[in-house]
């Protein structure tokens, strides 16, 4: 069974058959085989720059030759380890950690992975606080599990499954009024992505985030900070919470902590909160969450980023695809409203939202990996590793406008792209 139609049958036959419908209305049917850096080869030989990258989990790249080595070293010495016991890579995993954290987040608890991350967030919060309402953000995603799955923003995720946790209300990203109106003194914290991933690559008014932490800070609530995503360079900044001035009570960090070859995500928070598992030492376990090996790997992805000057060269890198698409804006004002992000965190607007459907068939045409956002489908993400260079990133803007090119000839899926159910926001 070696011929990519007998593979993609055989997923959807025990695993997902729509699944495997829609990326084949998208263009992205793809079997990954050879994976280095931004690039990724289907088993059809064809060659594809990833700007999506798992939802930015791959910064450093695919297949990192010092991540490799690493984690041939690790795998002949280490193996996940007893969870229950003390860990030399745990805890130098997170002395090097609390280097590179903003303030004072020098505090941490393993996962394995971002919803894991956010579960454990929130249930500091509450257990610090003795507090119950959790306010999180519309079209903020933070995982699928329990916790961070009734903070979801979006109504699809949730509505399955009800009842979810109680005590959760969701406001508007972006709008301080609501906030101000919702977040009080029986808050116990409030959950935020200083960039809206999912959402639609969405960036907050300049002073938003500063007038929330300000708002916690009044109310006693805490402000957790949702660094899954945009975390660890992808923005140009070790995190993006740095644009704006503010330091999250407690961080989450997960993804490219990994280096494309092990699961692992860390909750950070400061001495003060860490005061709550003085007498619960057992109150959150993990299995599987900061193996030995995974901590070991973790290392050295932090090492390659500070040896690489990688947060500089994110930033030099995403100041020239920004240009480029806001280049792209000026010749094809009928397709593209924005452009928007961060740096390497950068996302396109369309006119339409079959746009995004329709742009990912054509990218894959020309050549680039592209997938609208999970929650605003007229937004494509672009979020290459951040080891992108100069050249790539031409290669980029050009498929771009090749692929804007068809769009505008109406070229794409002769099939109209199939998508996702999407039901309104309850507020």
């Amino acid at each position: 069974m070696n011929e990519k139609k007998d593979i993609l049958d055989t997923f959807a036959k025990y695993i997902n058959p729509q699944k495997i419908r829609v990326l084949h209305s998208a263009g992205l049917d793809i079997l990954e085989t050879q994976r280095q850096g931004v690039w990724v080869t289907d088993v059809d030989g064809r060659r594809f720059l990833d700007c999506f990258t798992s939802a930015g989990s791959f910064n450093i790249g695919r297949r990192h030759p010092k991540i490799i080595e690493a984690l041939r070293y690790g795998a002949d010495h280490f193996d996940h380890g007893n969870f229950l016991l003390a860990s030399e890579q745990k805890a130098l995993l997170a002395q090097e950690l609390a280097l590179v954290t903003p303030g004072d987040l020098n505090c941490f608890m393993y996962g394995t992975g971002g919803g894991e991350a956010v579960d454990f967030a929130i249930k500091l919060a509450r257990g610090t606080t003795g507090r119950k309402k959790i306010v999180s953000m519309r079209l903020g995603y933070h995982g699928h599990t329990g916790f961070a799955l009734s903070a979801a923003g979006r109504s699809v995720y949730r509505d399955p499954f009800e009842p979810l946790m109680p005590g959760f209300e969701i406001i508007t990203f972006g709008d301080f009024k609501e906030a101000e109106r919702v977040i009080d003194d029986q808050t116990a914290g409030v959950i935020v992505e200083p960039i809206q991933g999912e959402g639609g690559i969405v960036v907050p008014p300049a002073d938003y985030l500063k007038a929330l932490r300000e708002l916690c800070t009044k109310t006693k609530a805490l402000l957790i900070i949702d660094e899954i995503q945009t975390g660890l360079g992808r923005t140009g900044k070790w995190f993006a919470q740095e644009h704006f001035g503010v330091v999250g009570d407690i961080m989450c960090i997960a993804k490219s902590l990994g280096g494309s070859v092990v699961s692992i995500s860390v909750t950070a928070f400061n001495e003060e909160l860490r005061e709550f598992l003085i007498p619960n030492p057992f109150i959150h376990l993990s299995t599987f969450g900061g193996s030995d090996l995974a901590c070991y790997v973790a290392r050295n992805v932090l090492k390659i980023i500070k040896e690489e000057n990688l947060i500089e060269h994110s930033e030099k890198m995403g100041k020239l695809l920004q240009q480029g698409l806001l280049d792209l804006k000026a010749k094809f004002p009928d397709e593209i409203q924005e452009v928007r992000g961060i740096n390497l965190m950068a996302g396109l607007k369309f006119s339409d939202d079959s746009f995004g459907p329709r742009m990912s068939y054509n990218l894959a045409n020309h050549g680039v990996l592209a997938i609208y956002t999970g929650n605003e489908p007229s937004v494509m993400r672009i979020m290459p590793p951040i080891v992108i260079t100069k050249e790539e990133v031409e290669f980029l803007i050009n498929a771009f406008e090749l692929a804007l090119t068809d769009l505008k000839h109406n070229k794409g899926p002769q099939d109209e792209p199939i998508k996702t159910r999407r039901r309104p926001i309850r507020k």
